[in-house]
C-alpha cells in the first residue's frame, strides 16, 4: 500500500474509485472476493481506492474495523492508495481515529451525517478527529448545510485537510453557487468531483477542480480513466462521448440506490461477488435485477 501524503498531482493521476466492500453470507469480510475486485480496477488503472458510502461504511461495527484496515492493507499493490472512513457519528469517528493511528494509511474520510449536526460542530470534529488520528482528513461535502465554505477553507489553511470530495448534487452542475464560493475559498487543487462520471466534465473545466470520484469505475476502470485523461488533454467532446456510455447504469443508481444498485452490478457483471448487504441496508428486489444486469454487463463489454 502506499503510504506517503497524497498531493494534487496525484488526485489528477487517477480516477478515485469508491468500490463496494465484498462480505460473505454471515456479514464477515471476503478478502478473495474483495481481491477480485480490487485487481479488476487496478488492471484499469486506478491507483487510488475510497471505501466510504459504496463500502456501507456507515454501519460498519467498530469491532470490525481493524480488521477492515488490515484487510485492505494486505490486498493493494505498493503503488495503490487505499482511504479508509470513518464515522459518520463523532463517537464513533474518534474510536477509529485511535484504530487508525496503529495504521499507515496516508488520510482517511469523515463520512457526512446532517442530523444530529451542525456546521460548527463538524468543523471542531475534524480538529479533534485530524488530532487524535494524527493524519489531515479527508472533508467530504455531500449537503450544503454540513458545512460552510468558511468553515471548510479555515480547516484547509490550518492544514487538517487532505482534500475536499465535493458531492452536492446540482439539477444543473454548471449553476452552483457553493461551489463557486468554495473554489473561491479553497485552492480547487484540493477539491475533488464526488458524484461520479456524470458531472465531472463541467466540475474540472468550468470550476477548475481537480479530478473526480466514482462508482461505476468499478465495472469500467480504463473507460473511466479515458474519461479522465480526455479532460485533462481538453479534449471535452470525446469525453462526452465517454461520459455518455456509463448513462445507463447511472441511471439504474439514481432510480434505485447508487450504492446497492452498484453492490449488485459488481456481482451481476461477474467482476467480484459482493454478497449480501449490511443493514441498515438491505438487497433490491428481483425484479430490479435484470435491468441493472444488462446495464452492468454492457458497460463492461463497451469498456473492454
Amino acid at each position: 500500500m502506499k503510504t506517503t501524503p497524497v498531493t494534487p498531482a496525484d488526485l489528477r493521476s487517477s480516477v478515485i474509485a469508491v468500490p463496494p466492500l465484498c462480505r460473505n453470507a454471515d456479514l464477515s469480510l471476503n478478502a478473495a472476493e474483495n481481491k477480485k475486485l480490487i485487481d479488476h480496477m487496478y488492471a484499469g488503472g486506478i491507483r487510488t481506492l475510497l471505501y466510504g458510502g459504496n463500502a456501507n461504511l456507515y454501519n460498519i461495527a467498530l469491532s470490525e474495523y481493524d480488521s477492515l484496515l488490515n484487510m485492505l492493507q494486505e490486498l493493494a499493490p505498493e503503488d495503490l492508495w487505499m482511504v479508509p472512513s470513518i464515522g459518520p457519528m463523532y463517537g464513533t469517528a474518534m474510536d477509529q481515529a485511535a484504530i487508525l493511528t496503529e495504521h499507515k494509511f496516508p488520510t482517511a474520510m469523515l463520512l457526512p451525517t446532517l442530523f444530529p449536526s451542525k456546521p460548527a460542530g463538524v468543523a471542531t470534529a475534524v480538529r479533534h478527529l485530524a488530532e487524535k488520528a494524527g493524519m489531515k482528513l479527508v472533508l467530504y461535502i455531500k449537503d450544503e448545510s454540513y458545512i460552510t465554505p468558511e468553515l471548510a477553507e479555515s480547516l484547509v489553511n490550518d492544514g487538517l485537510i487532505s482534500w475536499i470530495k465535493y458531492a452536492v448534487v446540482k439539477p444543473n452542475p454548471a449553476d452552483d453557487l457553493y461551489l463557486t464560493r468554495l473554489v473561491d475559498m479553497v485552492n480547487p487543487e484540493l477539491i475533488v468531483s464526488g458524484i461520479g462520471e456524470q458531472p465531472a466534465i463541467i466540475h474540472l473545466r468550468d470550476f477548475g477542480i481537480t479530478g473526480f470520484t466514482a462508482g461505476c469505475v468499478c465495472i469500467a476502470p480504463r473507460l473511466s480513466m479515458d474519461l479522465l485523461r480526455a479532460i485533462d488533454a481538453k479534449e471535452y467532446d470525446r469525453a462526452e462521448e465517454i461520459r455518455e456510455i456509463f448513462l445507463p447504469l447511472e441511471d439504474q443508481r439514481n432510480a434505485h440506490s447508487p450504492i446497492l444498485v452498484l453492490h449488485h452490478a459488481v456481482s451481476l457483471a461477474g467482476i467480484a461477488q459482493t454478497g449480501p448487504a449490511l443493514p441498515l441496508l438491505t438487497e433490491l428486489p428481483d425484479e430490479l435485477l435484470p435491468g441493472i444486469e444488462t446495464a452492468a454487463k454492457e458497460l463492461l463489454v463497451k469498456a473492454a
